[in-house]
């Protein structure tokens, strides 16, 4: 009996990766050893990314919320342990955002807390 190895399908797999590494430098784009590789060490780095993504996030508000509270004589972990502690529903990116964008709210949130 003959061998099958159902060519349409392994052609369809290598096409669909090299249409994902179109653009790519080089041998990366058409090469389909080096194109898998690339690929796949490409989405290794978003997957990870997408998760440091959120830790800079949080370190980027942390800042602001921090230059915006000194304007008012207070340290970041002061002004966030009174805000907790008087219940105050807004978390870090609200509060970076009042900062930033509202600074007349963000006072009001600031006496609120003093």
């Amino acid at each position: 009996m003959p061998r099958s190895v159902n060519h349409v399908a392994s052609r369809a797999r290598r096409k669909k990766i090299l249409a994902l590494t179109k653009g790519y430098w080089g041998a990366r784009g058409n090469v389909w050893t080096i194109a898998k590789n690339t690929l796949e060490k490409g989405l290794t780095y978003a997957y990870r990314d997408r998760k440091n993504k959120k830790r800079t996030m949080r370190s980027l508000w942390i800042q602001r919320i921090n230059a915006g509270v000194r304007q008012y004589g207070m340290s970041y972990s002061e002004f966030i342990g009174k805000v907790n502690s008087k219940n105050i529903g807004l978390n870090r990116k609200v509060l970076a955002d009042l900062a930033m964008n509202h600074p007349e709210a963000f006072k009001a949130v600031v006496d609120q807390v003093k």
